[in-house]
């Protein structure tokens, strides 16, 4: 079969293959969320879906990152913590026959913590469903996603048809902290002409994201003994007034966004966050440090070095005017997220196929709609470096990164439809 529109009876076989299969892909979808894949604990889940994908019949290729390989790409953002074990895994389908276009079908497995278990409803990593909905950490972002890929492709073997075309599904992580695994598997040599990465999106699709820039604050203090406590310096308060310096560095540039081309329409694209705050050593002591770990967002095409540049002048200036820290400045450490801003530009051919499929599904006439993320996800590797379109789309989910997440189970099979679909008409079909 070519490109052209897909027939009647060929679109009802698919979509009712992603029903048949469906029970089974949500009992998959579970089993995945049970793994709690967060940052450097990522390897069982990289197992469950190697061996997902060695059961399929697909080309594996399972491999340990070396930093090496990366530092001097562009996109590159430094590694704190034991990297060692880190992994990435693709499988490849090349088909009997090629006549069709190539497709990566992209999902992160790495999880954010969870944070408490008990300010959860159910256990974080004990999937639970309730009136349509699956809870659990990384339920939504952004594994049902990356699931609903692996199952459309089921849905088409189960049809009778095999994608005319090579499609490497890759299970990536470090997503949520530098992208070094989407690195990873450019670094490797998988190219294709384009890239489909389900993250939750609630059916839009997702073309124009923010950066995002990493950093630790390190603020150093004087201790004494708090029965003195003003002879000292308390180097967590000093480092609150570093974190209302950024702030306003935030809001100025918010202010500048309004003229941005692209983000001049959205409410606020950029902001800053205090993520996570260690300091002191006793109770009774003046503490003398305090590290932040620091997150802002950098418009497309602002440039991370004077980004940075302007994030350290504005550290420096609080510091100038800060009693104790004139004379002991902190130190702003650049480590994970380096990524700027991406926007696909000139995906007539891709989104034109998309939105077909999405046709199919929702009805003649209905296209899907488009937003532009204030947040950052891995198209932009393929997209700003290696000159492979890229965009997101997938199910339905709420609180992801927070309590109670949870992705619609109707939305993840109308994705799995979705994407069928979609790589039938992006890589055509050979029977099989």
């Amino acid at each position: 079969m070519d490109q052209s529109p897909i027939e009647h009876p060929v679109r009802a076989a698919i979509v009712d293959a992603v029903e048949a299969g469906f029970d089974e892909q949500i009992r998959f979808l579970a089993d995945f969320v049970r793994i709690p894949s967060t940052r450097f604990e990522e390897g069982p889940a990289q197992d469950f879906m190697a061996a997902a994908l060695r059961k399929r019949g697909y080309s594996v290729d399972d491999w340990r990152i070396d930093l090496n390989d990366l530092e001097h790409l562009p996109g590159f953002g430094p590694i704190e913590g034991d990297f060692s074990r880190a992994r990435t895994v693709v499988g490849s389908h090349r088909p009997s026959e090629v006549r069709g276009r190539s497709l990566i079908l992209q999902g992160h497995l790495d999880v954010v913590p969870a944070g408490p278990a008990e300010m959860w409803t159910a256990p974080p990593f004990e999937p639970a469903i309730r009136d349509g909905w699956m809870y659990g950490r990384g339920a939504g972002d952004m594994k049902a996603g990356t699931v609903a890929a692996l199952f459309a492709l089921d849905a088409l073997r189960q049809a009778g048809f095999e994608p005319a075309a090579t499609v490497h599904f890759q299970s990536v992580i470090e997503e949520e902290s530098t992208g070094l695994g989407a690195l990873s598997t450019l670094q490797r040599g998988y190219r294709a002409d384009f890239a489909l990465l389900p993250e939750p999106s609630d059916f839009t699709i997702n073309r124009a994201q923010v950066g995002a820039m990493w950093f630790k604050l390190r603020v150093r203090g004087r201790p004494v003994h708090v029965a003195t406590a003003g002879t000292g310096s308390n180097a967590i308060l000093a480092a609150y007034d570093m974190i209302n310096a950024l702030k306003k560095l935030e809001v100025n540039w918010n202010e500048r966004a309004a003229n941005d081309p692209v983000y001049k329409d959205i409410d606020h694209p950029l902001n800053f966050n205090a993520g996570k705050i260690t300091g002191g050593d006793w109770a009774s002591s003046v503490p003398a440090w305090c590290d932040v770990d620091c997150r802002i967002g950098v418009l497309p095409g602002q440039g991370l070095a004077e980004a940075r540049a302007e994030v350290e002048a504005c550290v420096a200036e609080a510091a100038r005017e800060h009693p104790f820290l004139s004379n002991n400045p902190p130190e702003v450490v650049w480590n994970g997220f380096q990524a700027e801003g991406y926007v696909l530009e000139n995906a007539g051919e891709q989104e034109s196929a998309f939105a077909a499929a999405y046709a199919d599904v929702f009805g003649a006439g209905e296209r899907p709609a488009e937003r532009k993320m204030t947040a950052l996800t891995d198209t932009r590797f393929y997209g700003l470096y290696y000159g492979i379109p890229a965009f997101c789309f997938g199910p339905k989910a709420e609180n992801i990164h927070g309590f109670d997440e949870r992705v619609e189970l109707d939305s993840i099979k109308r994705c799995t439809e979705i994407f069928a679909l979609f790589i039938a008409r992006w890589c055509g079909l050979n029977r099989i």
